[in-house]
């Protein structure tokens, strides 16, 4: 039997990163068992419907390289994949009435007022526990009710005896007593299934044979399992992913500052590190490593080596992991995203490839340039101490040394390039006997005011051009003098 895996979001906002997970992991399945991979758009809930949404969910998909086979926007053979144009088939409520017919549901006519009545508060929580009432009700009274346009819903009949069990290919058996089952609605009073119903008549007749989900739905999976045997329909593979959680164990939640796939992206995080960081957060690799790229990860990828337990979300590791991609990156691809934080952050007119080469391997993330490279906009108030280094053998006095004398030397010169500059100084070094460190460290303190800086001193000359680098030097001089 053919893998057939499915990602049903709905569309209310950005993507969270534990939506792109369940889209991940299911599209890694069947990729890794040569399936399918379906896009289904979970519209039913219409007060929750967030214009723009839909294009999101389009973006994602393409930015994170998780493409589908099936969905609205390419068509396949068991659509519509828009829940609300089924629904204007008509097909839910189709489904529903032939439970009704099996008695496996009914029609439920209570008013607000009566359902408010059987509120209980259940673990600190107040539900509403049906008490079967409309299922008593004869056909007559039924039919009547359907003719007078009373307002109705269709409840599932679940057994108050008994017990359910589940299956879940990470869990294991998870068994619940029937009295603990509510009859939940199937179809809402406005004609939409609920979001339970909806998806197990969709999975049934878009032939899906393994269903991705948080693991927040295990409580509620085995009303799936009622429904499925119900309809004496092939209960599908189930696969609870583990909970996401922050640093401090609390669930991922939309406060969190990135939580959404386009937050991170904002951040300057790239999606293929995304991604790649993703994958790991509750999955781990039978090999000891970390780096996979998505086709890496169709291969590698067995959804028996997920883990029960919470996955934390580590920004720290995330941006080490996208550090390493921005390495590996090629350059031009680099520059291009490098670019406009580079002239945001520096206006005059300088070599912004050669800045971008520069910090290529520094940053972890592309706004990092910016507090790497804003001393080469303006030169920042420094302390004379920072001339003193140990490992150079550097003092104020020595310092000031260099700096005089190589100011004449640097002025003389005509290439303002890294090379020639580096030859320049080079030749300075072996007249004098001097460590490249030496001479070197004062003049990277003169140029940029930093111990630390992307690139060393002749690199900073090249992109300041021969003006300003001159200009820093003679301040500089002054202020040691």
């Amino acid at each position: 039997m053919k893998v057939r895996t499915r990602f049903a979001p709905s569309p209310t906002g950005r993507m969270h990163v534990g939506n792109l997970r369940t889209a991940l992991y299911a599209y890694l399945i069947a990729k890794h068992n040569g399936g399918d991979f379906i896009l289904r758009i979970e519209d039913t809930d219409q007060e929750r419907f967030m214009e723009g949404a839909l294009e999101i969910i389009y973006r994602t998909m393409e930015k994170t390289g998780l493409k589908h086979d099936e969905g609205p926007d390419i068509g396949g053979s068991v659509g519509p994949y828009v829940q609300s144009e089924r629904q204007a088939q008509g097909i839910y409520l189709e489904y529903a009435k032939k439970l009704i017919e099996k008695g496996e549901a009914y029609y439920c006519f209570c008013d607000k007022e009566r359902l408010d009545s059987l509120k209980q508060v259940v673990a600190g929580k107040e539900i509403v526990v049906y008490d079967k009432h409309c299922l008593s009700l004869s056909k007559e009274e039924v039919e009547a009710k359907l003719a007078a346009g009373v307002p109705y819903v269709i409840r599932q009949n679940t057994p108050n005896e008994g017990v359910t069990t589940f299956h879940d290919d990470i869990y294991g058996d998870i068994s619940v007593d029937n009295s603990e089952l509510d009859d939940m609605i199937l179809i809402k009073s406005d004609g939409y299934p609920t979001y339970n119903f909806a998806n197990v008549v969709d999975d049934h007749l878009m032939g899906i044979t393994h269903v991705v989900r948080g693991n927040e739905y295990l409580s509620s999976a085995p009303k799936y399992n009622r429904l499925y045997e119900a309809f004496g329909w092939q209960v599908p593979v189930y696969v609870h992913c583990p909970l996401i959680t922050d640093e401090t164990g609390k669930k991922l939640s939309k406060r969190s500052g990135h939580s959404s796939f386009e937050d991170l992206l904002e951040q300057g995080f790239v999606s293929e590190a995304i991604v790649n960081y993703v994958a790991l957060l509750g999955w781990s690799p039978s090999e000891n490593r970390e780096i996979f790229s998505l086709e890496e990860l169709c291969q590698a990828f067995d959804y028996t080596h997920m883990n029960k337990s919470p996955a934390v979300f580590d920004i720290q590791k995330l941006k080490w992991m996208n550090s390493e991609y921005l390495k590996a990156m090629d350059f031009d691809r680099f520059y291009e995203k490098a670019l406009p934080y580079i002239k945001e952050t520096v206006t005059r007119d300088v070599n912004t490839k050669l800045l971008a080469q520069m910090v290529k391997t520094r940053i972890d993330i592309f706004p990092d340039i910016r507090g790497h490279i804003d001393f080469i906009q303006e030169m920042p108030e420094y302390d004379v101490d920072m001339y003193v280094n140990k490992k150079s053998k550097s003092t104020v006095e020595s310092s000031l040394a260099i700096l005089t004398e190589t100011l004449p030397l640097l002025e003389a010169h005509q290439e303002y390039t890294n090379d020639s500059l580096y030859d320049l100084l080079s030749g300075y070094i072996q007249e004098k006997g001097f460590k490249v460190n030496h001479v070197m460290w004062p003049l990277r303190i003169a140029l940029s005011g930093r111990m630390m800086t992307p690139g060393g001193a002749t690199e900073l000359m090249e992109v300041l051009g021969k003006e300003e680098s001159l200009s820093r030097i003679r301040a500089a001089i002054e202020k040691l003098q």
